[in-house]
């Protein structure tokens, strides 16, 4: 699911996984998350979309889990 959203490109952010179609990483958004923001507010404050947001959290779950 979240490889249409995530993109990693040395030329953008030096490398780090930032939500397509912008240059926001996903560590503002999961760092909003764990600050408590509600999806709905990560949506209106960095223009994404819900799916972006899911796609962060599935991303980082990924990693986590070590595949």
């Amino acid at each position: 699911m979240y490889e249409d959203r995530i993109v990693i490109d040395p030329a953008v952010r030096h490398g780090k996984p930032v939500i397509k179609g912008s240059r926001v990483p996903l560590e503002i958004v999961l760092g909003s998350l764990a600050g408590g923001m509600a999806i709905e507010e990560i949506v209106k404050e960095y223009d994404l979309q819900k799916e972006d947001v899911l796609a962060a959290l599935a991303y980082a779950t990924r990693l986590i889990a070590g595949e």
